[in-house]
């Protein structure tokens, strides 16, 4: 009988460290998604896209069921995406509602980033909100700047870009950043809020307006550096998000 045991048990520790590498493979190369039940609660659904998917095929992709899409388009005070302008561009010709984002420098002000997006970023009838991404980068996340810093810079991004485009911005966040920064307060501005693993958890029990639920999605019509997509939904039907794209297109103000 302890022969037998000696056997099975390693035998059993085996079967489980393979199991779980499979698993890992399949949910690492997106075979396996971990958020897959956010397609079947949330009708609505789209992408978010940067230099790392290349110059993408928008026909191609507008065939795949994409209800809107944002495009990175700047970061900081001076760079730009180098795909930004061809992926705005093209987008446009389809059907799919486009936005563009803003990746927020903590070393950079306010004032001068919004200039940066503003410059880049052209309004058209059915753009989306313009979106300040609000994460870390570089030692950020162990060393984050201080609330009272960085709400002075956002603030003052937000009222630019509000006065420019005649729309509040939307702003994305990762669950630290949002507890950070922007719990408790920020209640007029739509959250687009990232978890990959899980439903989202915000501290404040806000309700998120987009979710970015999987950085894994494989979609036909871009060959960049990245095989895979980020999808996204919006909380909601399809009637609610027809209503949120009307409000926008009444209040944008078209570049002339």
């Amino acid at each position: 009988m302890k022969k037998k045991l000696l056997w099975i048990i390693p035998s059993c520790i085996l079967a489980l460290v393979l199991s779980g590498y499979i698993l890992f493979q399949l949910v690492w190369n997106g075979v396996i998604l971990l958020n897959w039940f956010a397609y079947v609660q949330y009708p609505v659904n789209g992408v978010d896209v940067s230099s790392y998917q290349g110059k993408i095929d928008w026909e191609m992709l507008a065939l795949q069921d994409i209800d809107f899409a944002f495009i990175k388009a700047t970061e900081g005070s001076s760079f730009a995406d180098k795909n930004f302008a061809y992926n705005y561009n093209e987008a446009q010709k389809t059907d799919i509602p486009t936005g563009a984002y803003h990746f927020f420098s903590y070393d950079s002000s306010g004032k001068t980033q919004a200039e940066n997006f503003i410059k880049n970023v052209k309004a058209y009838d059915r753009m989306l909100p313009p979106v300040i991404d609000l994460e870390f980068y570089g030692d950020k996340s162990y060393n984050p700047p201080s609330k009272e810093e960085v709400s002075v810079q956002l603030k003052d991004m937000l009222d630019t870009l509000e006065e420019h485009y005649g729309v509040k911005p939307i702003i994305y966040a990762i669950e630290q950043s949002y507890d950070l920064y922007l719990a408790g307060g920020y209640e007029e501005y739509d959250i687009w809020i990232r978890n990959v693993k899980t439903s989202p958890k915000i501290s404040d029990n806000r309700q998120w307006t987009f979710w970015q639920f999987t950085n894994r999605e494989q979609l036909e019509g871009y060959k960049g550096k990245e095989k895979f997509i980020d999808m996204n939904v919006y909380y909601g039907s399809r009637e609610d998000f027809n209503r949120y794209l009307k409000d926008i297109s009444q209040k944008i103000i078209l570049d002339k």
